[in-house]
């Protein structure tokens, strides 16, 4: 296995791997208090049926890596093939304004998950931060796609704030609320 950056000749076998959500969990999001004195707890509890979307990279996401691999946009494209075909990869791009970076997109195929690509990536996406002086990492991954999140937990991602409201006015009751993670550096 070796991480790499990718270039623009890898762009169509990196939107071909199969990001598909599998999930018999979720993280339950509930609200405690009121104004100011409000809080969130999670737990981890079992879906009402097996959570299975085929999360296919978006336009945006899409977008930024060609910007990315063709070299036009700051950011980092790193990927793992096998057998000559991508199978995990990762999509940073730089907040220069926080000093830190930010994941938009991680996703090993369905058929080579379970064997350390994703964690091997960001780790090294931590380090490649850590030589670039940023003074962290944020993500993004929604309460009901447990393996992002267990993930990001492992790698040493802290919990630092939910949106409710990020893709309508109803995620906690889909129980598909925003968390952000952020990994610190300094």
């Amino acid at each position: 296995m070796e991480i790499r950056a990718a270039t623009q000749s890898d762009l169509d076998g990196l939107r071909e791997i199969d990001g598909t959500v599998e999930s018999a969990q979720y993280l339950h999001l509930e609200r405690t208090g009121e104004g100011f004195a409000s809080g969130w707890q999670l737990e981890q509890r079992p879906a009402r049926q097996k959570t299975i979307e085929p999360n296919r990279l978006d336009d945006d996401a899409w977008f930024t890596l060609k910007q990315v691999a063709g070299g036009i946009e700051e950011g980092m494209a790193l990927m793992i093939e096998h057998d000559d075909q991508p199978v995990a990869m990762l999509l940073a791009r730089p907040d220069p304004a926080a000093g830190t970076l930010r994941i938009v997109d991680l996703r090993v195929d369905y058929d080579y998950r379970r064997q350390g690509m994703g964690t091997a990536l960001v780790f090294h996406l931590i380090q490649m931060a850590r030589d670039g002086a940023f003074r962290a990492i944020g993500a993004e991954a929604l309460t009901n796609n447990l393996p992002a999140n267990a993930l990001l937990a492992r790698c040493g991602f802290e919990l630092s704030g939910v949106d409710t409201r990020r893709r309508t006015n109803h995620d906690l009751v889909k129980e598909a609320v925003t968390l952000f993670w952020y990994v610190p550096l300094d």
